[in-house]
């Protein structure tokens, strides 16, 4: 992700494209693809799909993975889709929102809201009829906790919004574990929990990036509420909570020796890079100094890294 520089509007004032036969072909595709938010879809997959190989302890069915993600896919993407409907007032006042098809008027209003409540009705029908209702009813539930609460109530309200708001993200954890046990697992459980606990401090250091464009568009993430220090101190505790989480796999028997050593050597680097932006915010240092993108990507391999493991482990063991 990245901040781009545009000039300043009004609240609430959204650039058109002009009439619809201004509107390329090609470029409507690219921006109804672009509603979805594909790349933090990619995300959401990657902690499905392995928590999969964990249920199955070996290979699933291919036909149920493809089904699964592409189930994920048409449900994320619907709540993305109904997430910039609701938010493209503030979207068209934050830099690194700027873009986004709402506001450049590449879709309308109306042609996003259909699109985002056809995917999630779509979405919710292909995991009930080809997975299983489980699924359908945690995917649904995914969307309508990303639509209602976090974007509708939490969101504008209070500097907690990305924690509570993080449970939608959690989700795809346990619909990977109930697509191929039609259960739920402490397994399952715990590896929500990591989720939950890694979404704060995976997303903070970004706010404090672009803390002055969410200052703008009036969205109370903590960076704009508290110092650098008092979200770093944050970021540390949730971190230390998160791999301790991720460690307790194990000794309930769920992983074996592969999964525990990508655990401590990941989560280890990680306690590393939020403590060292700690002492760079208690330094006060600001700007390109205070690195807090580091964190961030760093938060993403991680992520990846320690599901990765999720999958290989079981063939280890």
């Amino acid at each position: 992700m990245c901040v781009t520089a545009v000039e300043s509007r009004p609240a609430g004032v959204v650039l058109t494209a002009g009439p619809a036969g201004h509107r390329p072909f090609g470029a409507r595709v690219k921006a109804f693809v672009a509603l979805t938010k594909p790349r933090i879809i990619e995300l959401l997959l990657i902690t499905t799909v392995p928590v999969m190989f964990l249920a199955q302890q070996g290979v699933p069915d291919l036909w149920l993975v493809l089904a699964t993600c592409f189930g994920g896919y048409l449900s994320a993407g619907g709540a993305n889709a109904l997430n910039m409907y609701i938010d493209r007032d503030i979207d068209a006042v934050m830099d690194r929102t700027s873009q986004r098809p709402l506001v450049t008027g590449m879709v309308s209003p109306r042609e996003c809201l259909a699109f985002g409540i056809t995917l999630g009705v779509v979405s919710t029908l292909w995991f009930g009829l080809l997975v299983n209702w489980l699924s359908a009813w945690l995917s649904l539930g995914a969307l309508l906790f990303y639509v209602v609460v976090y974007t509708m109530i939490l969101k504008r309200r209070t500097a907690q919004n990305i924690v509570w708001g993080g449970i939608a993200g959690c989700m795809p954890v346990l619909i990977g574990w109930s697509a191929v046990t039609n259960s739920m697992s402490w397994a399952a459980v715990i590896l929500f929990l990591v989720i939950f606990f890694w979404t704060p401090p995976h997303y903070w250091p970004l706010s404090m990036k672009v803390k002055e464009d969410y200052a703008r568009a009036g969205v109370p993430m903590l960076p704009v509420l508290a110092s650098n220090k008092a979200v770093a101190k944050q970021i540390v505790i949730y971190s230390w909570v998160m791999v301790a989480v991720s460690l307790l796999l194990t000794p309930l028997g769920y992983t074996g020796w592969f999964y525990t050593a990508v655990a401590l050597a990941t989560g280890g680097w990680w306690l590393w890079e939020a403590h060292a932006l700690l002492g760079r915010a208690k330094s006060e240092l600001t700007g390109a100094k205070l690195k807090e993108m580091r964190l961030f990507h760093w938060s993403i391999t991680y992520v990846s890294l320690l599901f990765v493991a999720v999958a290989v482990d079981p063939f280890l063991r």
